[in-house]
């Protein structure tokens, strides 16, 4: 029988165990970020029934959902009945109007696991992928207070994360459309053809999104794309005098949400205002959200959201307007790897090897590991015999960072030898006292 190639399906990102403990630490850093504003977990299901998930993507999206086909339903030619989840936003719009009665609101939600989006498989665009998400939903109002706050999270979390420089680009939906209107674009369908046209500015430039629209419509690039600071921006703004009730409301709302930024004490070197971005997905209708890091320019945005009023409005009657905004992990992870901004291979979940000298003290090398764990130290017995180099270098290759050893005189004298492998450090302590010496030379380095 001829083997078959074991070969990764392509757009997806699969780790090995060390680097899998690197992304699993970068996944705890941003939970913990997310709790430390008050927010609760939830899970929804890997896949949504076909109608609650098609309602509101929008036909660009439509064509990137990845359908869940039962044998009984190909054979009969019927419509798929579910689809894999292609955002994690949606299946919320679902959950909370299912478990409205249940729910205190505003609701405040985070939520991390895995979409899918039949991307063309290319580096740092994946089919499978971890979205990390908070929202906030309200029930018949939600204060702009809460746009602000979205960003106010991710620059937290993004200073923990040690990313380096970054900056959260804000505009609003309600102003774009209001220029629009001004130069007399007023057909919905017209409109959200050139949001998601001015959407693309970052990616194919000023001239092929020009070539998209039309003259009127082009006039808009050279107020949109004009560059200054903050308060350069919203001057230029009110300096329209425009009587569009649109462009009046997105403008007070963009200025609540810069305020709101400063009383926050967010940097202005982290956040400003873009007015090129428009947000391709349809149910976005106010503030919207888009991030860069400095040192990955080409990378694109790697964490975005904004503001949604009417998306539970195809399952409920109630209004329960949000704003959310999520990070792309995956796509974020492998970039940071690749600017060398974290470790892409990082420690194991073991933080010591206890050794095995001699196999006749097999059951005092069990009761010493069994002493770390208790003290709150991740250990790892070596359980085969082995020269003592081996099972040195397979504790380096490993990434286990300290290794222990006793033999017969070391228990003789009621000691065992702890070595941290990078530094070469080594010294011999009393078996009293081996975890507090352990945990002194794993904080050591």
């Amino acid at each position: 029988m001829s083997l078959i190639a074991p070969k990764t399906p392509p757009g997806v990102m699969e780790l090995l165990p060390r680097q899998q403990v690197a992304f699993q630490g970068m996944l705890d850093t941003i939970r913990r970020g997310y709790e430390r504003f008050g927010f609760l977990p939830v899970e929804t299901p890997v896949f949504e029934t076909t109608d609650v998930l098609l309602t509101k993507s929008g036909g660009e999206t439509e064509k990137q959902v990845y359908f869940v086909q039962s044998t009984g339903a190909l054979q009969q030619n019927r419509r798929p009945e579910l689809a894999l989840r292609f955002d994690l936003t949606v299946p919320l719009a679902r959950y909370v109007a299912e478990h409205e009665r249940d729910l205190v609101f505003p609701f405040r939600r985070y939520q991390m696991q895995r979409v899918y989006r039949g991307e063309r498989a290319q580096k740092s665009r994946y089919r499978e992928f971890y979205q990390c998400d908070i929202d906030v939903i309200g029930k018949d109002t939600l204060p702009v207070a809460f746009d602000a706050e979205m960003p106010a999270v991710i620059a937290h979390v993004f200073n923990e994360l040690k990313v380096g420089g970054f900056a959260i680009n804000l505009n609003n939906r309600k102003l774009l459309l209001g220029l629009l209107a001004t130069v007399g674009v007023t057909l919905p369908e017209r409109q959200a053809l050139v949001l998601r046209e001015l959407d693309k500015l970052d990616k194919v430039g000023r001239d092929a999104v020009a070539a998209t629209l039309s003259s009127e419509e082009a006039r808009l690039l050279d107020l949109l794309g004009e560059a200054g600071s903050t308060d350069e921006v919203l001057g230029r703004l009110r300096q329209l005098g425009s009587d569009q009730p649109q462009v009046r409301e997105g403008l007070q709302e963009l200025t609540q949400v810069v305020e709101g930024l400063r009383a926050f004490g967010v940097s202005e070197q982290n956040f400003r205002l873009n007015l090129t971005i428009a947000r391709g997905l349809d149910y976005y209708t106010g503030t919207v959200y888009e991030t860069f890091l400095d040192a990955c320019p080409g990378l694109g945005s790697v964490c975005s959201g904004g503001r949604y009023d009417n998306l539970a409005s195809h399952y409920t009657k109630s209004k329960l307007p949000g704003v959310g905004i999520s990070i792309g992990a995956t796509r974020l992870f492998s970039q940071l790897v690749d600017a060398g901004l974290i470790d892409g291979a990082g420690r194991s979940t073991s933080q010591i090897l206890v050794t095995q000298l001699d196999p006749a003290l097999t059951a005092d090398y069990f009761a010493i590991a069994t002493t770390l764990r208790a003290a709150g130290l991740n250990t790892e017995v070596h359980l085969e015999p082995a020269k003592i180099g081996k099972q040195m270098k397979y504790a380096d290759r490993a990434g286990i960072p300290l290794v222990l050893v006793m033999g017969d005189q070391e228990k003789a004298r009621g000691a065992v030898t702890l070595k941290h492998l990078a530094s070469g450090n080594q010294r011999e302590v009393s078996l009293a006292t081996v975890a507090d010496a352990a945990r002194s030379m794993l904080e050591a380095g």
